[in-house]
C-alpha cells in the first residue's frame, strides 16, 4: 500500500513464490511493519497463512498457561496473536508454533500444492521464560535461572526444527524439499544475560545490534538434496538481502516482477561450489539509530559498516572516528589498523559513502546544531 508514512513499497518474496503457485505459510515472529500498518499482517504480503504474526518482535510470554500474554479484555501489543487452542495448557510457545506448521504444511498437500514455509520462531528472544521440557536439565549442569532458560530456548527451537524434517521424511518430502536455517542477528550480550557484557559471542566481539561480528555474523545451513554436500563448508561471505535471488533460483522461478530493486545475489553457485570465492563484493550495515539509553552503548548506536573481502571497516557516527579491522586476521577485532593502513581506510570510507548516498541514508542530527553527521568518506583524517 503506498502513501502511509515510515513504510517500505515492495514485492515480498511471499508474494513471488505465491504468484507461482506455491502455498505460502508464515509460522511465527514477523514484525514486518508498525502496529496498524497494513505490513503487520503477513496475509497482505502474500501469505496464504499466518500463524501468530503480528507487529510484536516479540512475545509477551512463551507460557500456555499464562495465554501467551493475553489478557481479557486488555490490548497488549506483545501478546501472541490466535493459538486459543493452546491457552490454559502447559505447551510451550516454541511447540504451539511448530504444532500449528505441521497442521499448515498438511493444508498444503491436501491442496497438492509446493509451499514455502517461513518458520520463524520467536525462540530465543526476551523474555526467557523457562521451557518445562528442558530447564531442570540445565539447572543440573550448574547453569543459573536465566541461562538455563535460555539454553532451553535453543533446545526447544532444535527439537522443533527436528520435528518438521520428520514431517518431511514421514510424508515423503524431504528428497524435494530445501531447508535453510539462519538466525536474523547475534545472540544478545547484554542483560538479561548473565556474565560479563559483550563477551557472550566470544570470540566474536559485542552482539545483537552492534555492527562488530558478534552482531553481524550468524550460524547459517543449507540442506539441498542432491546439490549440497553433507558436512561441507565455505568460507565465502553471503547476507540474509541474497534469500530472496536465491530462494526463486532454488524454485526455477527465473521471470518475476517486483517493484523495488533487488540488493541481493543469488548464492546458488556457492552451493554448487563450496570453494567458490569473491572477495570485491561489498556488504554494508547502517544503523543511524540509538540502542541501549540516551547516550546509547558505545559500538552499538550510530554506526554503520562495510566489509569488502577480509577488509571491514565501521563508522562510530557519533565519535566520528573510523576502525579498520582483518577478519582473516582478527576475527576478534581488537586491532584497529585504520592508522596502519591509512589508504585502505580512505578506500573503504569512500565506497561506503558512496553507497550510502546511492541509497538516499539517513544519517543522525547532532542536537545542538540540527545538522547531520558527516559521512564516512569526511571523517578520514
Amino acid at each position: 500500500v503506498k502513501g502511509i508514512s515510515h513504510t517500505v513499497y515492495a514485492t515480498s518474496l511471499f508474494q513471488v513464490l505465491k504468484d507461482h503457485g506455491y502455498f505460502t505459510i508464515h509460522c511465527g515472529k514477523a514484525h514486518f511493519g508498525a502496529y496498524k500498518t497494513p505490513g503487520a499482517n503477513p496475509i497482505n504480503l502474500g501469505a496464504d497463512i499466518n500463524i501468530a504474526g503480528s507487529a510484536a518482535g516479540n512475545p509477551a510470554s512463551y507460557l500456555g498457561e499464562s495465554d501467551y500474554g493475553n489478557v481479557p479484555g486488555k490490548f497488549k501489543l506483545r501478546a501472541i496473536k490466535g493459538l486459543k487452542q493452546y491457552w490454559h495448557s502447559q505447551t510451550f510457545l516454541t511447540r504451539a508454533l511448530t504444532l500449528e506448521a505441521t497442521k499448515a504444511m498438511d493444508t498444503a498437500r491436501l491442496k497438492h500444492k509446493p509451499f514455502f514455509l517461513y518458520m520463524a520462531h520467536y525462540a530465543v528472544h526476551v523474555p526467557y521464560n523457562a521451557d518445562p521440557r528442558y530447564f531442570e536439565k540445565y539447572r543440573e549442569r550448574g547453569l543459573n535461572k536465566s541461562e538455563a532458560a535460555y539454553a532451553g530456548l535453543i533446545e526447544g527451537m532444535d527439537a522443533s526444527l527436528g520435528t518438521l524434517m520428520r514431517y518431511l521424511d514421514t510424508h515423503h518430502l524431504t528428497g524435494n524439499t530445501i531447508i535453510i536455517f539462519m538466525s536474523d542477528n547475534g545472540g544478545l550480550s547484554h542483560p538479561p544475560r548473565t556474565g560479563k557484557i559483550d563477551t557472550q559471542n566470544d570470540p566474536l566481539r559485542n552482539g545483537k545490534v552492534s555492527l562488530y561480528e558478534g552482531g553481524i555474523r550468524e550460524p547459517m545451513m543449507v540442506d539441498w538434496p542432491g546439490v549440497t554436500k553433507p558436512g561441507s563448508t565455505t568460507s565465502q561471505y553471503v547476507a540474509i538481502w541474497d534469500f530472496l535471488p536465491t530462494i526463486l533460483q532454488m524454485a526455477g522461478i527465473s521471470r518475476y516482477h517486483v517493484v523495488q530493486k533487488i540488493d541481493g545475489k543469488s548464492f546458488v553457485p556457492i552451493l554448487k561450489d563450496p570453494a567458490y570465492t569473491d572477495t570485491a563484493r561489498a556488504l554494508v550495515w547502517h544503523y543511524p539509530n540509538n540502542w541501549g539509553g540516551s547516550d546509547g552503548l558505545p559500538g552499538y548506536s550510530w554506526s554503520s559498516a562495510i566489509r569488502k573481502g577480509s577488509w571491514k571497516l565501521i563508522y562510530l557516527q557519533k565519535e566520528g572516528k573510523l576502525k579498520l579491522y582483518n577478519l582473516k586476521n582478527d576475527i576478534g577485532e581488537q586491532h584497529d589498523l585504520a592508522e596502519t593502513y591509512p589508504e585502505k581506510t580512505r578506500q573503504l570510507a569512500r565506497l561506503l559513502t558512496k553507497k550510502l548516498k546511492g541509497w538516499h541514508a539517513q544519517m543522525p542530527l547532532y542536537k545542538k546544531t540540527g545538522k547531520p553527521v558527516p559521512w564516512p568518506d569526511e571523517a578520514v583524517q
